[in-house]
């Protein structure tokens, strides 16, 4: 059920303007009767116009009318002959008086008229400002409990009070501390809150309330507090809206990575285990009638098979304690260049030419196993996008900060616009559409096993005129005493 809202009657009518108006036409008579004791002369007339324009433009219209009423009784009282009586000597003095009374009246009346369209043409000013810089505010932002806080901010300044918004048994409030003490209706009309529903497309999103503590705000205020609720309900709307974007486009990014990675592993499963088992079968079946040569060869391919078999099994294992923050590094001070050398060693067991330029003094701290495992994946990728028959270079070397590990292939080159994104999971680049596929993951975790031991990776064109790629391992360089 909606929540009425609480009324509180609040009268418009002020005695300040009033006493006011009643010191300008005080002073007005004063300055009046000086003139006439100076200047023997009843002629004052526009001393008390004077108070009742002043009186308008401070006070507004209706203490103008008053005073123009209060100036006439004494204008006529005080000054008019016979003094200090109401009643007059000739028709003259009467139609001075109503003459006086009707000018002042106007006057009056116009310039009080004037002075309440500016204090109104103000007050809407400051009321479009105000939401101007609410829906600034709340367009910017995209949590639900950032939004409603905004909202009661605005509320609050524009009751020149507090303000509150509940949504089930969460609070928000300014200032800070709420004065009410249970989200009950009856609370509210007790202590004198407005109170409204906030609901945007059909859907409740919980009652805002507020309530002033300097003079009841006017009818404008009343407006733009209701209006900043109306907004405050559409972004809340919004921000719950995006969040159900978000887990919907994480739900379809997360399938479409699984459906990826099941896709790269059913092949690169099949492919080892597949020789692995022809090998074995016909080892089993027909050991005794092969030639020493075949059985060698047979054992070799599974040997090798097998290996990438448990490099692949190590990659998957690698992305997972990545992903989920389980990664244990066994730091040590080693030489890059026996690392790099025993992946150089494996990626040349597999056929391809490899050329190395080590500094064996290049020492740093890290985890020997990870790094070897993330250069075998960097080493394989320059492999298997290679130009077949090239070579691929490996160096290690030192700068006065740092060692480098640089992996040099033979291939087409990556674009400079690509070159950051192939460390992405499953991403490829365009030009390597026809060479071999694997999962897509080998950068990515050479990244993330990079990263975490302190260093640093990335890729860029071959310096020395020849087509290719460069992939850039850098560490901190480590001094031994």
């Amino acid at each position: 059920m909606p929540i009425a809202h609480t009324e509180k009657s609040a009268s418009r009518f002020q005695l300040r303007p009033y006493g006011i108006a009643i010191l300008f036409v005080l002073v007005g008579f004063g300055v009046s009767e000086a003139l006439f004791r100076l200047f023997d002369t009843a002629r004052v007339s526009m001393v008390f116009l004077a108070s009742v324009l002043v009186t308008a433009v401070t006070q507004g219209a209706y203490p103008a009318f008053f005073s123009a009423i209060l100036a006439f009784a004494i204008y006529n009282f005080y000054l008019v002959e016979p003094r200090f009586t109401f009643s007059l000597a000739s028709p003259e003095d009467v139609l001075t008086l109503l003459m006086f009374l009707a000018v002042a009246l106007l006057t009056g009346g116009i310039a009080g008229r004037l002075r309440d369209e500016a204090e109104r043409n103000r007050l809407r000013a400051r009321a479009t400002s105000a939401l101007f810089e609410a829906s600034r505010q709340l367009s910017s932002a995209d949590d639900e409990a950032a939004v409603r806080q905004l909202v009661v901010e605005h509320m609050a300044a524009a009751a020149k009070g507090e303000a509150t918004m509940i949504d089930q048994s969460r609070v928000w409030s300014f200032p800070p501390t709420p004065s009410l003490s249970a989200p009950a209706s009856s609370d509210f009309a007790r202590d004198g809150w407005r109170v409204r529903d906030v609901i945007a497309d059909g859907t409740h999103l919980g009652i805002a309330a507020w309530r002033e503590t300097e003079p009841g705000p006017d009818a404008d205020s009343e407006r733009l507090i209701h209006v900043l609720i109306d907004l405050g309900a559409a972004a809340i709307l919004r921000a719950r809206l995006a969040v159900e974007r978000s887990e919907v486009a994480a739900a379809v990014r997360t399938e479409q990575l699984r459906n990826a990675l099941l896709s790269s592993i059913s092949h690169d499963l099949r492919t080892p285990l597949a020789a692995i088992l022809a090998s074995a079968s016909s080892l089993k079946a027909f050991g005794g009638q092969f030639p020493a040569e075949v059985r060698e060869d047979l054992a070799t391919t599974i040997e090798e098979e097998a290996e990438r078999l448990n490099r692949f099994v190590a990659n998957l294992l690698s992305m997972t304690k990545l992903e989920s923050n389980a990664l244990v590094l066994e730091t040590q001070t080693f030489a890059a260049a026996e690392v790099a050398n025993r992946a150089a060693d494996h990626v040349g067991r597999l056929g391809y030419i490899v050329e190395r330029e080590l500094e064996g003094s290049a020492m740093i701290d890290g985890d020997p196993i990870l790094l070897d495992q993330a250069l075998s994946n960097v080493l394989e990728n320059a492999a298997r996008y290679g130009r077949e028959g090239g070579t691929i270079v490996v160096s290690v070397r030192e700068t006065t900060t740092s060692v480098l590990i640089e992996v040099a292939d033979c291939g087409p080159g990556v674009p400079e616009t690509d070159q950051d994104r192939i460390f992405e999971k499953f991403y490829r680049s365009p030009g390597s559409a026809g060479a071999s596929q694997g999962t897509g993951l080998g950068l990515s975790i050479a990244r993330g096993l990079v990263e975490a031991m302190g260093g640093s990776i990335g890729a860029a064109d071959r310096v020395d005129g020849k087509s290719g790629l460069v992939v850039r391992i850098s560490f901190p360089r480590k001094t031994i005493a």
